[in-house]
């Protein structure tokens, strides 16, 4: 005998849709429900090779010519005044970056990164979210993301902007402003550098400090029962994140960049770029999961070769100290850096020896997470004017960070009125930078 492997019109499922009809439920609801059920996606366990990012933003949209892809065999008018250093693998960056080029055997660069958006903000979006923009929804960036999958770790906020939130790009979109970056407030590189909001106000001491809070949680309890909004719940969520920084040792120690070494912070630099990233490598040592930093103003649409070698210096030093400072504290395996602008810059120098908007093709500088070292993927033609080889969009960047990070990039998380969107729409991982 042959062994029925049933229908969907079986008498047994008759008998459901009638227990269902007697819930207001017809066949055809039945049918619908079933179908939606089908289309549950099921997330493969993905093992995290980094724990942390510290994503260095530039923004304007900084020039490849100028940093990672020099072309020194294009005519002076593609190529600019700016010659080139060889880097310790035997390939070359622009001479504005000696000190990275001694560290390139650590670094992963991505020539032939490429989107159509040659606008600042929607290219900015595009490289906080992995997403062209959309007038219809607000897309959450990475840090919200990540924040939104892991939460806090050892009493540290899961997404820290320094020394400020970049843009509006960098917050939560359509996730609950629960998830939204903490904010140093102030510049580590400034003198009387103090964290905002990190310190109990004059005249409070920790016994009245307890009092208040317990007030404020009697509060609290009151309204979350008269009000289930997102408001509510997120201020709680900052207060009861503020309450763990205050509180905890550890972490006022994590942002107290005096107790450094004075020899490390001379090494990265008593600048803006050199304190950011001594900053950035204690919160990701410490335990934050994500860390956002953005420095100087690249949109040199005016003398170019100036403006470079007035703002390069002080990166390239920071940079090359932070990669060998994760190596040389053990958690650059463990931390992918990502150096990223909103676009690059015009093949061709314009009449004012400048550059200007250009989002054919531009580079991308990774280092650590699990990615190969001493590796360039991709390459943009003779003139930088596209890609000529692996092309690599926002969401192919966007999908390999995640992946890097456990993170399932198209996973749905649930936008308002109940829509579930992918984490990022479309991306391939990229396999050829994996370790």
């Amino acid at each position: 005998m042959k062994k029925c492997k049933g229908n969907p019109l079986s008498r047994r499922n008759f008998l459901t849709v009638g227990a269902a009809a007697g819930l207001g439920l017809s066949m055809s609801d039945m049918f619908r429900l079933q179908e939606a059920q089908a289309e549950i996606k099921q997330y493969d366990f993905i093992e995290a090779k980094a724990k942390s990012v510290i994503h260095i933003y530039l923004p304007g949209g900084a020039a490849q010519q100028e940093l990672w892809d020099p072309k020194p065999y294009s005519p002076i008018e593609y190529r600019g005044e700016m010659k080139t250093v060889k880097t310790n693998t035997g390939e070359y960056f622009s001479e504005a970056l000696p000190k990275t080029a001694q560290v390139a055997d650590k670094l992963c660069i991505i020539r032939s990164m490429s989107h159509g958006e040659a606008a600042h903000e929607r290219g900015t979006h595009n490289m906080f979210t992995g997403y062209r923009p959309s007038p219809a929804l607000k897309f959450p960036s990475f840090g919200a993301v990540v924040s939104h999958e892991y939460g806090p770790r050892k009493n540290l906020p899961p997404y820290v902007c320094v020394p400020n939130v970049p843009n509006e790009y960098a917050g939560t979109g359509y996730l609950s402003s629960s998830f939204a970056p903490f904010s140093l407030g102030s510049d580590p590189a400034s003198g009387g550098f103090k964290v905002r909001d990190l310190s109990l106000p004059g005249g409070v001491d920790d016994a009245r400090f307890y009092r208040r809070r317990s007030a404020l949680d009697a509060v609290n309890s009151y309204f979350a029962q008269k009000n289930e909004s997102d408001q509510v719940a997120a201020m709680d969520t900052f207060y009861e994140r503020a309450y763990s920084l205050v509180s905890s040792p550890e972490a006022r120690d994590a942002f107290n960049i005096e107790a450094e070494d004075a020899k490390i912070r001379d090494e990265y630099g008593r600048n803006t770029a050199g304190q950011r990233m001594l900053m950035a490598r204690r919160l990701v040592q410490s335990g934050v999961r994500m860390v956002t930093l953005t420095y100087g103003g690249w949109d040199m649409h005016q003398r170019i070769t100036d403006s470079i070698k007035r703002q390069v210096p002080d990166f390239d030093q920071a940079f090359s100290a932070l990669i060998r400072d994760l190596d040389r504290q053990g958690i650059l395996d463990d931390t992918l850096v990502m150096v990223s602008s909103e676009f690059g810059r015009t093949p061709k120098i314009n009449k004012d020896a400048g550059r200007d908007h250009w989002p054919k093709v531009f580079s991308v500088a990774l280092a650590g997470g699990g990615l190969k070292k001493g590796y360039i993927h991709g390459a943009s033609n003779a003139t930088s004017s596209e890609p000529e080889l692996d092309p690599v969009g926002p969401e192919d960047l966007a999908t390999t960070m995640y992946h890097q990070l456990g993170i399932v990039a198209d996973k749905e998380l649930m936008a308002p009125g109940d829509r579930p969107i992918e984490i990022v729409d479309g991306g391939k991982v990229i396999k050829d930078l994996l370790a």
